[in-house]
């Protein structure tokens, strides 16, 4: 390279370094994210200094901040972005239009794209996306969620429906569902999570942020029960699905809550934190949910064998699970099947390659604690 190469090579590096200076959110930015990329390769570190140690933090601030609120800020913040994006969007194409779109509007465009995706993602991971990346609850319970056999998913799936049976035929007739309202069914949902002193005394958090969504009704034909929002700690759920899945779903959520991401993982948190609950009517609907995902692996798996649990089912229980499907059935549009297909390329760039089936992945925890500690304590 001659000497007049290098000098203009040079004062190419300075200009790009300037412009950097002058716009530093970026650098910064591009550092906290490529930090985010590097630490998820340490599980560990995240535990011990993420997950218990500065996530915990920021969600009780996030709690204090919000929690009070009778309403969803999350959900408000979410229904103005969606707006920004419509004006944005109606903008684009009014200046296609008049033919104001030209080279610098397409570049200026795609730097605010980029930007505003940059960060999204840096503040999604600084305040829980990195709980994706963490030890997790193996870790914590020292259990390995290894492959399950036929034979103990069947056993399995007779144990939980017996254990839903027992506790359906503790709750008072149909109109109970009536008596379930919000207020009660949120406190009631962090009374596991208020305990200390007991085996799973790391779940425990004294203040809770648990609200019904907004969309709920949006959201039946949209495909959700719940959701948690990172950005404002705020754990939603939808309170007009069938009343006996209520339950679960609010100890689903209040596990995203407490830092576990995994959809699997929050599955086993909620049934850890429901299965003694004080409340049959919360065991039912932990041990109605844990059924159905046994169910249907073993189904999966063995159809022979979960048409014989099938059968077996009581009454009451079939009228159940025939309320649920009927609901669902009722709401299916193509719109559901679109929203799940980005949400399970969302799962699967979450460390959860199995999509929407890291649900179900809940079997196998289950399984590996009662390999720990027997069927005895299910």
């Amino acid at each position: 390279m001659n000497k007049l190469n290098y000098l203009a090579l040079q004062e190419r590096l300075a200009r790009f370094y300037s412009r950097l200076m002058k716009n530093r959110a970026w650098v910064i930015l591009v550092i906290l994210a490529v930090g985010i990329k590097w630490v998820a390769f340490y599980p560990e570190w995240i535990e011990r200094n993420y997950s218990r140690g500065l996530f915990p933090v920021l969600a009780a601030l996030q709690r204090f901040l919000l929690g009070w609120i009778p309403f969803s800020v999350g959900d408000l913040f979410y229904g103005l972005l969606l707006l920004l994006i419509i004006f944005k969007t109606t903008g684009l194409f009014r200046d296609l239009y008049r033919k104001r779109v030209n080279r610098s509007y397409l570049v200026q465009g795609a730097q605010q794209i980029v930007f505003s995706f940059l960060f999204i993602y840096v503040f999604f991971n600084l305040f829980w996306g990195l709980n994706y990346s963490r030890a997790g609850i193996g870790y914590q319970l020292q259990l390995k969620a290894d492959s399950s056999s036929v034979e103990e998913i069947n056993t399995l799936t007779i144990a939980l429906l017996a254990k839903a049976d027992s506790n359906r035929s503790l709750l008072p007739q149909q109109d109970k569902w009536s008596a379930l309202r919000k207020r009660s069914l949120f406190a009631q949902a962090m009374l596991p999570y208020r305990v200390t002193g007991l085996p799973y005394s790391f779940l425990s958090h004294s203040s809770s942020s648990v609200k019904p969504s907004l969309y709920s009704y949006v959201g039946n034909y949209l495909g959700f029960q719940g959701y948690y929002n990172p950005f404002s700690g705020e754990a939603q759920v939808n309170t007009t699905i069938p009343p006996m899945l209520q339950p679960f779903v609010a100890l689903h959520e209040l596990a995203h809550q407490v830092g576990y991401a995994k959809e699997s993982e929050a599955n086993f948190v909620g049934y850890l934190a429901g299965k003694n609950h004080p409340d049959p009517l919360f065991r039912y609907s932990v041990y109605l949910e844990l059924f159905r995902y046994a169910q249907s692996e073993l189904y999966r798996l063995d159809t022979t064998r979960a048409m014989a649990v099938y059968k077996s089912i009581p009454v009451p229980i079939k009228n159940d699970l025939r309320i649920i499907r009927d609901f669902y059935n009722s709401y299916q549009t193509p719109v559901e099947r679109i929203i799940m297909t980005g949400y399970e390329y969302f799962l699967q760039a979450n460390d959860q390659p199995k999509g929407m089936r890291s649900y179900h992945e809940v079997v196998g925890w289950v399984i590996a604690l009662t390999r720990k500690e027997g069927m005895q304590g299910l």
